[in-house]
């Protein structure tokens, strides 16, 4: 089984580590942290002009025809970098869904924006009860002539602040199932009875509150067909979750890269910290949790992009990844010692972000649910 990179993404991968080592150092990424934005205009730019936002859409909507797996490596390379601009919102959250789902007019319209950087997109999902399930949906959408009127709040929607559309999930129809009845919209973000308020969390990641006071969107502006969009986000649930996974073992490796060096450089008792046993142990445990998430969330993501059946792979992967993440940092943190614990230091970046991770598009409680569904249990 061979488990090594394509030349082709071999080369992406350098490519993407030596441009966010240049383009974006931790300074950046503390600016975009304390920025009302939260991104870089100009970053954002010379990325699209390196072609990341379009890597995975055709070439006749201004793409590369990549694959999901390729993207993949590029995720990785930007969890590494604690990368904050809405590439993730704007690629998996909006553009897959309309590639997947979309008409072709709404492709034609809305990818191109999105593979040229002038356009960001973002998902209004969750709700109060912060579920990722159809019964959590309760924002409605009523019909009214050719037209819906949205009434209600989404919670934790990525980048809302500053995105240009929002696919807005909503309730059009009360059905027995609660699967049934779901419609994703595609809603003008800048249009009037919109409001967004700028949550604070660990990771200062710009979730937002989204009201919508009796938004009106065309029926022209649904995303696949009325009354059956959840199937649309069961997919884009599952190919968030593997996404997150891969920025987080890209954070991970970066984890234990820092502590290794940390501990072959600080000394205690005339010698290196590294070189006493406990210490070595601390790290072996690190590898084998960065090891076995890379590999988790590698088959997951190879099993999306060759379109084959999933769900089980990527609720092991996301489950797994969660609980390791947190063993990574805080073995990080036992050897760092009172440095790692400093906001001068490198790794709070990855600490706060990797704990905001854990629960973002499920956490490992939820997919081990799945898991168990998946087994018929």
């Amino acid at each position: 089984m061979d488990f090594a990179f394509s030349e082709e993404q071999e080369m992406l991968k350098k490519m993407a580590r030596d441009f966010l080592s240049d383009k974006c150092p931790k300074t950046l990424v503390k600016e975009m942290e304390e920025d009302e934005k939260g991104y870089s205009p100009e970053l954002w730019q010379e990325m699209a002009d390196l072609g990341w936002m379009g890597l995975v859409f055709p070439e006749k909507y201004g793409g590369s025809n990549m694959t999901f797996l390729d993207l993949a490596v590029l995720l990785e390379e930007m969890g590494r970098a604690c990368l904050s601009e809405p590439f993730f919102s704007t690629v998996i959250l909006g553009g897959l869904p309309i590639l997947d789902a979309g008409s072709e007019k709404q492709k034609q319209e809305y990818l191109p924006k999105i593979a040229g950087g002038k356009a960001i997109f973002t998902l209004a999902l969750t709700e109060p009860s912060a579920q990722y399930n159809p019964s959590s949906i309760a924002v409605k959408a009523i019909a009214e002539n050719d037209d819906f009127i949205i009434s209600g709040t989404k919670l934790f929607v990525p980048n809302a602040h500053i995105a240009d559309y929002l696919l807005c999930v909503v309730r059009t129809s009360q059905q027995a199932r609660a699967e049934e009845g779901v419609t994703i919209f595609i809603v003008d973000a800048k249009g009037p009875g919109i409001s967004y308020t700028v949550l604070k969390t660990i990771a200062n990641d710009k979730l937002c509150e989204v009201v919508f006071d009796k938004v009106r969107v065309s029926k022209e502006n649904i995303l696949g067909q009325l009354d059956q969009g959840w199937s649309v986000v069961q997919r884009i649930v599952e190919r968030a979750a593997v996404a997150k996974c891969c920025e987080m073992v890209g954070g991970m490796q970066k984890v234990l890269e820092m502590t290794v060096d940390y501990a072959k450089e600080r000394k205690q008792f005339d010698r290196p910290i590294g070189s006493f046993q406990i210490i070595q142990h601390y790290c072996s445990n690190m590898a084998t949790d960065v090891d076995g998430s890379r590999f988790g969330t590698y088959q997951a993501a190879w099993m999306l992009s060759e379109g084959l059946p999933g769900t089980k792979e990527v609720a092991i992967a996301k489950a797994w990844i969660g609980e390791a993440s947190e063993r990574v940092i805080g073995f990080a943190h036992q050897i760092h010692g009172a440095i790692g614990v400093t906001m001068d230091h490198d790794l709070q970046f990855y600490t706060r972000r990797l704990k905001a991770a854990q629960l973002t598009f499920g956490g490992a409680d939820f997919y081990r649910e799945i898991v168990a569904q998946e087994m018929e249990l």
